[in-house]
């Protein structure tokens, strides 16, 4: 039996948990012990056309941010979309994605440890041989499962993940050797530490971090709203970067929405064309965007302050309804993109996550890590 892990998946129960952005903040501190630290993603989920080549954005953005070389970079075997399900169902597409698994993973040494990001949840991949549990009996690696926090019902999707993985594994040690608990609202904080913390540990899954809500890490750029929206940007197309990190609905009347609007910040407004005291009250108060619904032009003194406040508005084609269900779709399936998010993902997990217990689970010696 090894004596040490030299693969770490970072796998999830559901999708957009949290994954990339563990292993941004978990490199970051690996460094710093000294560990010269590789990754890859066997299985791409985010995916989007450069130049007619087909990119997996975090594969990129991971590799841009921690500064990678070549070798230290494993390739993604697979881009799992609608055309690829087809092809294997009509068993068109025949490849052995395990052997391809072996040769690029595990005969082509990388580092001291491997971080391996995991699909979207346990089960996707497992039509192409690449869902975590199969990556993981391949690889021999060890699993830390990233959760976003629900309540404290998020206990028995732990219990049933850490059956799933530790079963058949045919080991003396467990292969699920930690958690990371995240976006546990304040108010929560206590009862995830004094309840949820201990029963885990008791039932061996170590918690290795609980980490705390943060409006920053779940916001979304002005751009990738207008993406999602299909908007047309009337106003400081310079300033899509900015981030939105919450949702006002401007459908009261005037007096109401200047209490409401400022108890809000850094937020998206969606409300009518046709609605502009509220697009004036909105500019007035902490607003990243206007997002105008019924395709009808605001009047140009409200363009004009929009520019001198640096804030885009928008224009959709959609009902009030639709796009704020677009909105809210989109605050959901977040990336950690932005430096601003890099940067508090690393004070959150350097604060929040226990180092030394995951490198002394993975039979790496913490002591003899540079400090």
């Amino acid at each position: 039996m090894p004596t040490s892990f030299k693969y770490l998946l970072i796998g999830s129960i559901e999708t957009y948990s949290g994954k990339s952005a563990t292993v941004l903040g978990l490199s970051h501190q690996l460094k710093q012990k000294g560990l010269d630290i590789a990754y890859g993603k066997p299985l791409g989920t985010c995916l989007h056309n450069a130049d007619g080549t087909v990119v997996e954005e975090d594969v990129q953005f991971i590799t841009q941010n921690l500064k990678l070389s070549e070798n230290h970079v494993a390739p993604t075997l697979l881009a799992l979309d609608e055309v690829r399900v087809q092809k294997r169902l009509r068993g068109e597409d025949q490849t052995n994605y395990q052997q391809s698994l072996i040769q690029h993973y595990l005969q082509i040494p990388r580092g001291d440890l491997m971080l391996l990001e995991g699909a979207g949840n346990l089960a996707e991949g497992n039509l192409f041989g690449l869902s975590l549990l199969q990556v993981a009996q391949v690889l021999d690696t060890a699993v830390l499962l990233v959760h976003r926090y629900q309540s404290l019902l998020s206990v028995e999707v732990l219990l049933s993940a850490k059956k799933q993985i530790d079963d058949g594994c045919g080991r003396q040690r467990q292969r699920l050797i930690g958690v990371v608990i995240n976006e546990v609202p304040a108010e929560q904080l206590e009862a995830g530490n004094s309840l949820l913390r201990p029963f885990l540990e008791q039932q061996g899954i170590p918690v290795l971090a609980m980490l705390p809500k943060s409006d920053l890490l779940r916001s979304v750029s002005v751009e990738e709203l207008v993406k999602q929206l299909g908007a047309e940007v009337l106003c400081r197309s310079d300033r899509l970067d900015l981030l939105v990190e919450s949702l006002a609905i401007g459908a009261m009347n005037v007096n109401a929405a200047v209490k409401y609007f400022r108890k809000r910040r850094n937020k998206a407004v969606v409300t009518g064309g046709d609605r502009v005291e509220i697009q004036q009250a909105a500019l007035e108060t902490s607003t990243q965007c206007l997002i105008l619904t019924g395709q009808l032009p605001p009047p140009a003194f409200i363009l004009n302050r929009a520019e001198e406040l640096e804030i885009p508005i928008l224009s959709v084609d959609l009902d009030t309804l639709t796009t704020v269900e677009i909105v809210h779709r989109t605050f959901g399936q977040v990336r950690v993109h932005e430096p601003l998010k890099v940067e508090c993902i690393r004070q959150l997990m350097s604060e929040y996550f226990d180092i030394n217990r995951l490198l002394s689970q993975l039979g790496l010696n913490p002591a003899a890590a540079v400090s």
